[in-house]
This record gives C-alpha cells, structure tokens and sequence, in this order.
C-alpha cells in the first residue's frame, strides 16, 4: 500500500501519521505543543510516530506533507518567525524529517494545508473560488481559486489573521494593534472573558469550556460567544468585501461551535457588505472533520509531487 506521511503542526498541538491518496487517514497520533518543547524533541517525536503508524498499516511512505502554523516558505522549507514554536525557526524541521525518513517533503503553512484539504476532499469542493479560514489558537487562512492556492509576492501566503479590524485595540506579536487575531481568535476569546468576568476565569479558562458553557446558557460564556462572534462577522465581511468569495468554509477548534456563531456573523454580512451581492457567498462549516490538518498535509504532498517540486534529502545541506 502506498502511503503519504502527513505531519500537522499547529500552535496547541502536533499530529503525524499516514494517510492514502484517497484523503483517508489510516493511523496517527498526537501530542501538545508546550511551550518548551524545541525543535529536536518535536522533530524526534514526528519521526517517531509517521514510522509507528507506516508501521501499523503494513504500507510503503512514498513522501511525507507537512502543514505548520505560522510563515513558512514552501520553496526551501524554511520556518519564519513564529510566536507558537520559539526556537523552531529556520530549516530543521525539513532536514530533521528528511535525513531520518529519506524521502522527499513538502511543507505549506497549515491554514493552506486545510485549504487544499477543504477544496479537494470537503466543503470547497467544486467551489470556483473558495476561501477556508481557521479559527483556533490564531486566525489564518487559504485562498484556491479554480483548483490553485492563491499565493503573493515570492509565494507568500496572505496573513488574513492579521488585518486590522479594530484601530489601537489589543497588541498582537505580530506588531500590530487590533488584529483580527487578537480579537476573535481562540485565545482571543479567553483573554476577553477573563478581563470581563475575572471570577470566572479559573472554570472558563479556553474557549472549548467557553463553547461548552454558552451552551448550557452560562451568562458570562454566552457574553464572550456573542463577542467573539461579532468580531469574527468584522473579519468575514471584510473578506466577503474584498473577495467575494463562492464559499468561505469556518474551520479550527473555535468552529466545532460553529452554531454558536453563525447567527451573528451573517447580521456583520448584511450589515457592513452593502457594495457586494453577500447573500451568494455560502458561509458554512470544514467538512473534512477534526482530522483537516493531517489531510492538509497529505494535500501539500500531492500538490507538490505533481509539480516537480518536493524537498529531496539529498538537496538539503
């Protein structure tokens, strides 16, 4: 059996196993992101878990696709600057995976690996243009348009999470103030609530008990939810306005609640996207599941073995 490594680093925790050419996940595991952990022992971990699950389905890794938070330049392989994984910086993570595994490698930055996941196997699938954003620990996003991801100066993938939605709001590591990021994100929605109800913080301390919460009617979760979701709306009409869009599909952790916002997201829609016919973008949930990035990964894979254009051990110095 043939089989892809996929490899999903995200900023609360990281994922690897295999997958097929179908989009079916056939082993993997996980383990968090903590704060300490360094490059070596993260990259010695991925090694360890892509050769456990080739090893429980019996299969032969043709390659192995790697989605990860944060700039990434999917021509050399080369990590950027990244607030989740200090220390992560540079090209070791590609050559750690490659001189242990020896075949070739892809990597994409993980909002893109959903992108292509989500237009090849989910809801973006026939979309002529479709846009995925992710809601979790950050804000990010991909942008395919007719099969492509769409990509900016020296392939840069555009850094949605970092718009400015609010002026001189919340500071953001990455230098500016009110950025969506900082003010709908995950994290972002924890924050507001601790500084809101501080004597809820402690039982309400992630979004997740946040969701959960809001859900059983807790006043102080369903405040943060309603924030949460009129500042998300902010960032989607932006989009909406700028790009039009035939889907925009909502994924990450945050939009396992997807319900809880929807509502209040199409009222920002109808009331700050008046120059553009908004009532034709389908605005709807990922469809590929809690397992996207891992099927992301499989996808920058594919796309870049199509191409010509995998990371090969021997080309790495």
């Amino acid at each position: 059996m043939d089989l892809i490594g996929a490899v999903d680093i995200g900023g609360t925790k990281i994922a690897a196993g295999v997958i097929d050419a179908a989009g079916h996940v056939l082993a993997h595991e996980e383990f968090p992101t903590t704060p300490g952990l360094t490059l070596e022992e993260g990259t010695a971990r991925i090694n360890l878990a892509l050769e456990a699950a080739r090893a429980q389905t019996g299969g032969v890794l043709l390659g192995i696709g790697v989605g990860c938070t944060g700039p990434v330049d999917f021509h050399t392989g080369v990590l950027g600057k990244n607030a989740f994984l200090p220390g992560w910086e540079g090209s070791g993570l590609v050559k750690g995976l490659a001189r242990t595994m020896k075949v070739g490698i892809a990597i994409d930055n993980d909002a893109i690996a959903a992108a292509l996941a989500e237009s090849a196997w989910g809801s973006g699938r026939g979309a002529g243009s479709f846009l995925y954003v992710t809601v979790s620990t950050g804000i990010g996003g991909g942008w395919v348009i007719n099969g492509q991801i769409y990509r900016g100066a020296g392939g840069a993938h555009p850094e949605i999470g970092h718009h400015i939605v609010q002026a001189g709001g919340p500071p953001c590591f990455c230098g500016a103030n009110g950025c969506w990021e900082s003010l709908a994100s995950g994290r972002a929605m924890a924050a507001w609530l601790a500084a809101e109800f501080p004597q809820h913080a402690s039982r309400l301390p992630d979004a997740r008990s946040i969701c959960a919460a809001a859900l059983a009617g807790d006043p102080a979760a369903r405040a943060a939810v309603a924030h949460e979701g009129d500042y998300l709306g902010i960032g989607l009409a932006n989009l909406v306005t700028l790009f039009v869009p035939d889907v925009i599909a909502l994924g990450g952790g945050v939009m396992n609640s997807f319900p809880l916002f929807i509502d209040r997201i199409q009222l920002s829609l109808q009331n700050l996207c008046g120059l553009v016919p908004h009532q034709f973008v389908q605005i709807m949930p990922a469809g590929c599941g809690p397992l996207t990035g891992l099927l992301g990964a499989g996808q920058v894979w594919l796309a870049a073995n199509a191409s010509g254009k995998l990371l090969h051990p021997s080309e790495l110095p």
